[in-house]
């Protein structure tokens, strides 16, 4: 889907939104016509634009996008370091606009806030030329059924941005294809109903299967519009079309969990939508393979790869902890430490001699076991700074050792990029938002099914071992056995969500949607301030917090008759 360096698009594209000082306009640096793209050879040429936005690299040749790190699809700032998953990592000074969006002091001015909003609407720009291209082609150049689909992958990727944007700054201005002028543009309402009919028409659109993996398909659309009714509480609405994926769909859950998180199985039976990354393929150090988290691979010596960010929490950690049967440990998964390292790879905390989930040595790098098939994981010297980011690695996004070279990069500094792609959506989502929608509707035997069948796929999955075979750890998992009310089956079902998904960029926005990010959060950064000291003194607002300020750069560009149309988000 990538592999055109869409450089050359910009040099024709004369609308970018929110960029350069007048925020939404760049003039054409060519001499090319917008009206060479009224064709399928040029709408398909946009519409690749379009989808390489999606992991917020790519307006800068030289470094592989400015608002990569802001930007990036798995949303590992926005939905990882802001909750209980993850700390920034690496060290205190290094992308330290990041430290106060991890203790919630973050500010209108803050850089990261700026560019992720930047690397959304560029998106949104891309998608609103497709749009105006497909309206200019005439039908006897584009058959109508064909710009129907082009439209419909496109109001796909502008929905995916405008929901993004949604989830993270609340109320944001809709710049649509048909809008003359968008620095008039308020924020004056929620823009459910605009992203519900992007997706809607993708649904009607698009086909059920794609022989290129890149495009979204109508079970892609079902899935996205689904959880665009989660966040709204309209569960009826998501039931409806979690019902179709799951009865009428081609989708499989994997035999084993860890297929979901390699190479080798990139776009399996499970995968409903994937973001597609290359290396190796012509473009500058690689930048279409996932650049927006170059950043978040081990520091160790002993693998070469950068940098150090984005590394487990504690409180994630002891979150896989599992009782004599098998089940979380709710209340009191946190009361001491799964054994951490002091700066000098020193152990510490009380030791912890019980059994843990399996998928927990999957999505999380532990001293002295396997990572990977790259030995045994050190202690201090696989990370940059124990003290500020603690002892632990993330391991999904992880290329093995013997791709290296072939599926890493060869060039560029960031030498952690790889092909391993981000899989956005997958049946477990399906699976596990269907068992929220039946815990909602106090349906328990329906929701203790479904969770059933993504921790019998645990139970049943591989585990990490030593080379002799000898498990890393004490693991067991099992399922439940029944759920005695509704507010234990919700509690199951999003623990289920963090354990499955963790540290793929989900956990922030789901505590905002439960409306339990004041009492999570508070409880984390109280406990955690006695772990990580950068968080001391740190707490969560509520009321404000949920989500982030309205970058100022965007009130100030954004006057009219003295006044700026946009509004700011309480707090800030």
């Amino acid at each position: 889907m990538k592999k055109i360096i869409f450089l050359t698009l910009l040099a024709v594209v004369g609308t970018f939104y929110s960029c350069s000082d007048s925020w939404f306009e760049l003039k054409p640096k060519g001499s090319a016509s917008i009206s060479q793209f009224y064709n399928e050879k040029g709408i398909n040429a946009l519409l690749t634009g379009a989808y390489a936005a999606l992991d917020g690299a790519g307006t800068d040749a030289g470094w592989g996008g400015t608002y990569a790190w802001a930007g990036s699809v798995t949303n590992w700032v926005w939905g990882s370091v802001a909750s209980d998953d993850a700390y920034k990592g690496s060290e205190a000074g290094d992308q330290s606009t990041i430290n106060p969006i991890e203790r919630f002091e973050v500010t209108s001015t803050n850089g990261y806030v700026s560019d992720k909003w930047h690397a959304m609407y560029e998106g949104i720009a891309r998608c609103n030329e497709v749009l105006k291209a497909i309206a200019e082609t005439p039908d006897d150049v584009v058959a109508a059924d064909k710009k129907a689909w082009f439209a419909g992958q496109a109001r796909f990727l502008r929905a995916h941005f405008y929901f993004d944007l949604t989830r993270t700054y609340k109320q944001v201005p809709y710049i649509d294809e048909n809008t003359e002028a968008p620095e008039s543009v308020s924020n004056d309402h929620m823009l459910w109903p605009e992203i519900e009919a992007d997706f809607q028409f993708a649904v009607s659109n698009l086909n059920t299967s794609e022989s290129n993996k890149g495009y979204a398909t109508k079970w892609a659309a079902e899935t996205a519009l689904a959880r665009v009714y989660m966040f709204e509480a309209k569960y009826g609405e998501a039931k409806t079309l979690l019902d179709d994926i799951l009865n009428n769909g081609p989708f499989v859950l994997m035999d084993d969990y860890t297929k979901n998180y390699l190479i080798a199985d990139n776009n399996n039976e499970e995968s409903i939508f994937e973001i597609q990354y290359a290396v190796n393929d012509g473009t500058p150090d690689s930048f279409n393979g996932g650049y927006g988290d170059a950043l978040n691979f081990p520091y160790a010596s002993e693998i070469g790869v950068c940098c150090g960010f984005h590394q487990p929490s504690q409180n994630l950690v002891n979150a896989f902890k599992v009782d004599a049967n098998g089940l979380p440990l709710f209340d009191t998964f946190n009361d001491s430490d799964i054994p951490s390292l002091d700066a000098d790879g020193n152990p510490i905390g009380d030791t912890y001699t019980g059994t843990v989930d399996p998928r927990l040595d999957f999505t999380v790098g532990r001293p002295g076991l396997p990572y990977l098939d790259w030995g045994v994981q050190g202690g201090k010297t696989w990370v940059r700074d124990v003290g500020n980011g603690g002892p632990y690695l993330y391991k999904k996004n992880m290329f093995l050792k013997s791709e290296k070279g072939t599926l890493s990069t060869t060039s560029g500094w960031a030498t952690g990029v790889n092909a391993n792609n981000y899989r956005m959506y997958r049946l477990a989502h399906v699976i596990l938002w269907r068992a929220e929608v039946a815990a909602q509707e106090n349906d328990l035997p329906t929701a203790l099914k479904l969770v059933n069948e993504i921790r019998n796929r645990a139970k049943s999955s591989a585990v990490v071992t030593f080379d002799d075979g000898t498990p890393a750890a004490n693991y067991s998992i099992e399922p439940y056995t029944s759920f005695p009310n509704q507010d234990y089956a919700l509690r199951a079902v999003q623990w289920e969500l963090r354990l499955e998904f963790a540290m793929e960029g989900m956990r922030f926005f789901d505590l905002v949607r439960w409306g339990i990010a004041g009492d999570v959060m508070n409880a984390y950064l109280t406990e955690e301030s006695t772990k990580r000291t950068h968080l001391s003194g740190t707490s969560f607002t509520a009321g404000k917090n949920e989500y982030f300020p309205i970058p100022q750069t965007q009130m100030d560009l954004s006057v009219v008759d003295g006044q700026s149309v946009l509004t700011q988000n309480p707090g800030y």
